[in-house]
Formats: C-alpha cells, structure tokens, sequence
C-alpha cells in the first residue's frame, strides 16, 4: 500500500467530478481522480451526449418525410439501427476521449477502479493503493432507479441505458415515466416508426415543467402517433411469449397493454451506497442523499459533495457548477460562488417540440398562493416559426406584479432549449421585461417571441 498526498481526491470523474478536477488544477491544487469506469459518466457514456445523437439521427430520419411534399420520392425503409446504435456510441466515444485529453492536459491523475473513503482524508482504491488528501470530493452520480415488480432484466424491461444500448428495434414499447428521460425517447422511438405508448402517474406529461408547455408537447405526440395515458399507474407487470404486459389503473379503469419490450424511467438513486461515508461520520437522508453546506461541504471535515449525491436537481450543468463552487472554496475563493439557486437552473428537455423553462412555474404560484402576471406569446405569431414549418409552441413569462422581476421562464417549439436563455439571462442580470423590450431582435428570429412575450406583460404585444 503507498499514500500519495494530494490536495484533492475527487471520486467520480462524470460531468461534476471531471470539471471540479480540472478547474481544481487551473487553481494550483494537486488533484486525483478516481473513476471505475470511463472518465465522462453516466451523462456523457451513456445518458445525455449517446441519447442527443439519437434525438437528431431520428430528427434527420423523421424530417425525410417532408421531402416528400416537394414531390421527392423517397424510400425510408431499409432502416439499420444498428448503424444508429454505432454513431451514438461513437459520439460518446469521442466526447469520452476529449475528456480525458482534458485531464490530462490539466495534469490531472487518474486511477481507476471502485473508491470508498476509509477515514479521515483517506480514499480506498479496491485492489490497489489508498490515497491521501487534504480534502475529498464525492461526485459518484446516480443510477435508474428500480422498482419492486419493474426490475430491469435489459431485454423486455429497461432502463435508459439498456435502451441506448438496444441495437434492433423493438416493434412496440411501452414507457412508464413521462418525465425528460421518458419523453425524449418516447420521440426517438417514435420517429423510428416504433409503436409508442407513454405513461404518467401524474395528470400531465413533464410534471416537473409548465403544464400549458407539457400541452403542446401532449398534442405534438398525439398528432406523431405516440398514446399517452396521463393520471394513470403501472401496477403489475408479466412477461409474456411475444413481450410484456403492463397492468395499468387509468381514470376510467384498468386496463393491459401489451409490448414487446418496455422501458421504466421512475426517477433515479443516488449513488451513495458502499462509499465508507460512516467512516467519517456522514449520514444521508431518507432518499440517500448527502447534506450539503453552502460550499457543497458535508458534516465531516474536508469532504464535499456535489451532482446528484445531493438533493440539488440532477443535472449535469448542475453538477459542473457544484464542483467548481467546492473547489474554489477549497482553493481559498470564499465569495465567488456558493449554493447553486434552483429558480435559475434551466431545464431543457430535447424531444420534438423541445421544452425548457427555469424558475416559478403558473401551478406553483397558484398554489403558494403567490400573485403573479404572466405573459404568453405563440410561436404561430412568430415570423420565423411559421416560415420554417414549425408554428407548434410557446413563449411564457412570469413576473411580480408589483416589481417586474422575472420570476420564471418557459418556452416549448423548435429550439426551445437556446431561446430559453436570452430569458435567463435577463433574470440572472436582474433585468426588467421592459429591458428585453428595448433591445432590438433581429428579423426573422424565434428569438422575437421573448420580445413579444415581454411586450405582452403590459399587454401591447405587436403580432398578436
């Protein structure tokens, strides 16, 4: 056994634990990290950058059909999604490798292998050496999370990762979770020509975003094919000779829908399990997560915690933004940054139409009963949209209607997930609506739809 001291141990070198890395070795800090698998994580290998590729492989494939109206015979059959499969897993290889340029580059060690803390500023590589280090970082991420009669066997019943790792096609699917991660793959596999049928427990598609957003999404689906049962639970599942079948308790009554194979996106666990964590005092919530300070600090001195160990929400820019907050504390920056503010952590979920949003949603306010006004501008009033094709979506603002202030922000149509940040912005910069109004947009930009959003506030939309 060796001890090599280092500044920093980070465990975990995904999204959060990668950029805490190389932004501690921009600061001078000796860092090492230790990751079991390939340097990236889950959202990199085998979460958000595979399942983009997929999202614009099907984008291209789905958009074929529009040559079609130009009087351009085209023949779509002869699909190999295998060939899908390999260019989304070459993408995630590409990234992965990038990453780890990076950290080299950045002359941060690596180690591989599984890490658990084994005391006081000490870190257990299983089968080789024990670190030492001033201060460790956990950034160990999560996982699907699985449910007693849903277990994952990653041939009928599956999580996101044995669906990105699917390599034919399924003729039907089944999707129980109408979350972000159920939603994007219920476009791509819909776009694919498989037969898709969404559920969702609560009373409409993305829960967690504007429910006048989550409509237009419903309807988008409905009009591709995709069956969506809101307001309805998965209850039992069996296995039968050609698939699945899926018991389901809806408003109007039970009813089985069988599939060939079915994926289970219920949410996600964090990875806080088997880390040594009582070796040095530190105790995790009813859903496992670790307490955090305002530095992503833990109870036990010198270890820090970020991504989605902690109860922020579990997402890769919050990750990164987790651990550079940590490792500037670390490294003596004790006022630029602390705890990242959910009501300005955007969203972006990436099916077709695309939808983003940040900050207050019109049901919360309603029932906090907080006092807002809003304003709602359509993407078939926007010039843009309507030029390209693409009039399905909407532009929302919600401000204090004492103040102004922008309190939050939400947009579904084409490209949703880019426009949503001229609004953030605005927010994170203390801007007026007012103040949108006066920059002058370009035209024909989807972008004018926040301005014409902002000019609806006072009521004086101009194309509407």
């Amino acid at each position: 056994m060796t001890d090599n001291r280092q500044d920093i141990v980070i465990i975990g070198a995904g999204p959060g634990g990668y950029v805490a890395a190389i932004r501690a070795a921009q600061l001078g800090l000796a860092v090492t990290v230790v990751e079991m698998d390939t340097p990236g994580g889950v959202c990199l290998n085998w979460g958000c950058i595979p399942s983009k590729n997929l999202i614009q492989q099907a984008e291209d494939f789905h958009t074929l059909a529009a040559m079609e109206k130009l009087g351009v015979k085209v023949d779509r059959s002869g699909l190999d999604y295998q060939a899908v499969h390999d260019g989304s897993r070459a993408a995630a290889a590409a990234l992965a490798g990038g990453v780890s340029g990076l950290l080299r580059k950045n002359r941060v060690r690596v180690v591989k292998g599984r890490a658990r803390l084994a005391g006081p500023g000490r870190v257990a590589v299983a089968g080789g050496e024990t670190l030492s280090a001033n201060n460790i970082l956990i950034a160990t991420g999560s996982r699907p999370m699985e449910v007693t009669g849903f277990e994952f066997d990653e041939k009928r019943v599956l999580s996101s990762t044995g669906l990105l790792g699917l390599r034919e096609l399924p003729d039907s699917l089944v999707i129980l979770g109408g979350g972000a991660i159920g939603c994007e793959f219920a476009f791509v596999m819909n776009a694919f020509g498989v037969a898709v049928t969404v559920v969702e427990m609560l009373d409409h598609l993305l829960p967690s975003e504007d429910f006048e957003c989550a409509a237009v999404l419903e309807h988008s689906f409905s009009q591709a094919g995709i069956t969506v049962h809101t307001g309805t639970r998965a209850t039992a599942l069996r296995h039968t000779a050609a698939g699945v079948a899926v018991a389901l308790a809806t408003p109007t009554g039970d009813i089985e829908l069988e599939a060939d194979k079915v994926l289970a996106v219920f949410g996600r666990r964090p990875n806080t399990a088997d880390l040594g964590l009582e070796t040095v005092g530190i105790g995790t919530d009813e859903r496992g997560f670790i307490p955090v300070g305002d530095y992503q600090q833990t109870s036990a001195q010198g270890v820090f915690a970020i991504g989605d160990v902690t109860s922020t929400p579990l997402l890769a820019h919050v990750a990164s933004r987790e651990g550079e907050i940590a490792v500037e504390y670390i490294a003596g920056h004790r006022g630029a940054m602390r705890r990242v503010d959910p009501d300005v952590v955007p969203s972006a979920i990436y099916c077709e139409p695309q939808v983003a949003g940040f900050g207050l949603r019109e049901d919360q306010a309603s029932s906090r009963g907080i006092a807002i006004r809003k304003s709602v501008f359509p993407y078939r009033a926007i010039g843009k949209a309507v030029a390209v094709g693409r009039p399905e979506g909407l532009v929302k603002l919600i401000v204090d209607p004492d103040t102004g202030e922008l309190l939050g922000g939400h947009v579904v149509g084409l490209n949703a997930t880019e426009i949503l940040h001229e609004i953030l912005l605005a927010k994170t910069a203390e801007l007026l609506p007012e103040d949108i109004t006066r920059m002058i947009h370009a035209h024909p930009t989807l972008a004018e739809g926040v301005m014409e959003a902002a000019l609806g506030i006072d009521g004086a939309p101009i194309h509407l």
